[in-house]
């Protein structure tokens, strides 16, 4: 707790950076935005303390960067951000993969195998393709859970807040959604049957795809991505 704060100041603080972070990643907040203290603490309905609070943790988490000086802008998405994301996702999910392998409930897995089949039956309306989100996203809680290895966890979550954000440029192709299923239960059936060099293949594979499907979308994109030297080291 900030110590010129109260219990309120700080749950304060938490729901703007939520926010935030939401807009960020699902688009309503755009590459370059300009995030200006008195126009954001008057949306939000905050005082500037909080706001300033949420986006230094915005800022430390890579989502907003400094522009020369001028104030903080949402931090540019660019082919090259992606490729390095890529590198330092498949190094941790891959190990989550083998280790989640060897230490699985198989029944967990099974029932989650199930799961997967029945939400990639309708990828083509925006419902169906929800539902197929939030399987993903419970598969991917359960491997977190039986790799059982909290270090590499707390590596994942900063890394999968990035994810989020790039995923969101190609998860309305429905036909990626279908490899992108099948993908899922290749890994899905080398968890449960406890074959950990399987699990890390069927993960780096589909990675794999799922990067050259975010690049390919990327480049077909009519949208110019600004690209900010403030974000490069």
């Amino acid at each position: 707790m900030y110590a010129h704060e109260g219990v309120t100041g700080v749950r304060t603080s938490e729901r703007v950076y939520r926010q935030l972070c939401d807009e960020i990643l699902d688009g309503t907040l755009a590459p370059g935005a300009v995030l200006a203290e008195v126009e954001q603490a008057e949306r939000l309905g905050v005082s500037r303390t909080p706001l300033r609070e949420a986006l230094a943790r915005l800022q430390a988490e890579g989502l907003v960067v400094a522009r020369g000086g001028r104030g903080l802008i949402v931090a540019a998405l660019s082919p090259q951000n992606v490729r390095e994301l890529h590198e330092v996702r498949e190094a941790l999910e891959v190990k989550a993969a083998r280790l989640a392998a060897l230490r699985r409930d198989p029944e967990v897995f099974d029932d989650l195998r199930a799961q997967v089949r029945e939400s990639a039956r309708d990828l083509d309306t925006a419902g169906g393709r929800a539902a197929f989100y939030e399987t993903v996203g419970r598969m991917d809680a359960a491997i977190d859970a039986a790799a059982a290895s909290p270090h590499l966890l707390a590596a994942l979550r900063g890394v999968r807040v990035h994810v989020a954000r790039v995923r969101r440029l190609a998860q309305d192709d429905a036909e990626r959604l279908r490899s992108a299923a099948h993908e899922h239960l290749m890994i899905l059936d080398a968890i449960v049957e406890g074959n950990e060099s399987m699990a890390a293949h069927a993960t780096e594979l589909h990675l794999h795809r799922s990067l050259a499907a975010v690049l390919s979308a990327m480049a077909a994109s009519t949208v110019p991505v600004p690209v900010l030297e403030e974000s490069r080291p």
